[in-house]
């Protein structure tokens, strides 16, 4: 069980509110209270309900996980569950995952965990992983640590600025909305990463790497040259904290000939 902080409710909801860089008077119209009011849920002065806190989280955006943390630390007995996805209740989401990545078939699909955990794949994702260290493949397996370790895929990713970019840039703004210390100590780690000068090139035949618009995964394999541009899935209006941070990770062929080879593999 994760340890719960022990600071006073008002100011872990200050530090939300300042984390989504909105004034006292900005929250206070999202939520229609008085700005008085907020202040004085803020310093203390004022013990919030359990529905103002999870209003105020509302307001905030603030993950189903943290928000239980608040309700925990207001007083207050958590608003969500958080079932192991092995749970008899959530074979509803398993079965929506495996259909999600079976239908995506012959490209590659993964689903994720809030840490980048992978926790299923479909049948062709494992294509991908032709030269990885053994020791990135044992479980659990964190795909961005795979993606750009030395030892996974990152010698073979040709545009390996620009994903690498593209990926820490993405985690960033994860921690920024989650403020989640193990994505912080991920971030770090991946940050310290040796870029090599040589994956510094472009695949200038990519129509969606020409169009600026997206940033596809370029890597060489034994198939030759593919690209990819991917796709992120998440539950739309879930009530658990688990299914809140699950998400599919589905890649598309970025040109004809990555698309040829695929439906060539399942022939």
């Amino acid at each position: 069980m994760e340890n719960i902080q022990t600071e006073p409710i008002g100011n872990l909801l200050r530090g939300w509110r300042e984390r989504r860089r909105k004034s006292q008077l900005d929250l206070a119209l999202d939520a229609e209270i008085s700005t008085r009011h907020l202040s004085f849920v803020e310093t203390g002065r004022s013990k919030p309900s359990r529905e103002m806190i999870l209003h105020l989280a509302e307001q905030l955006e603030v993950p189903l996980r943290e928000r239980n943390k608040l309700l925990i630390i207001g007083g207050y007995a958590p608003a969500y569950t958080e079932k192991k996805l092995e749970d008899p209740s959530l074979d509803a989401a398993r079965k929506a995952i495996d259909l999600i990545l079976k239908g995506h078939e012959p490209y590659p699909a993964i689903a994720i965990d809030r840490h980048w955990t992978m926790i299923s794949s479909n049948k062709t994702a494992p294509l991908m992983l032709e030269g990885v260290a053994p020791e990135l493949l044992k479980p659990p397996i964190n795909v961005l640590r795979l993606s750009l370790h030395p030892k996974g895929l990152a010698p073979r990713i040709v545009n390996l600025t620009e994903w690498r970019t593209h990926l820490l840039s993405r985690l960033r703004k994860q921690v920024d909305n989650t403020a989640d210390a193990g994505l912080e100590e991920l971030l770090k780690e991946l940050s310290g990463y040796e870029l090599s000068p040589k994956k510094n090139r472009k695949n200038l035949k990519s129509a969606v790497a020409e169009a600026g618009i997206i940033v596809p995964l370029q890597i060489e394999t034994n198939f030759g040259m593919l690209s990819f541009i991917s796709t992120t899935t998440v539950f739309g209006t879930p009530v658990d904290v688990i299914l809140s941070e699950l998400a599919l990770e589905t890649f598309f062929p970025a040109d004809e000939k990555t698309r040829e080879i695929f439906m060539q593999l399942t022939i």
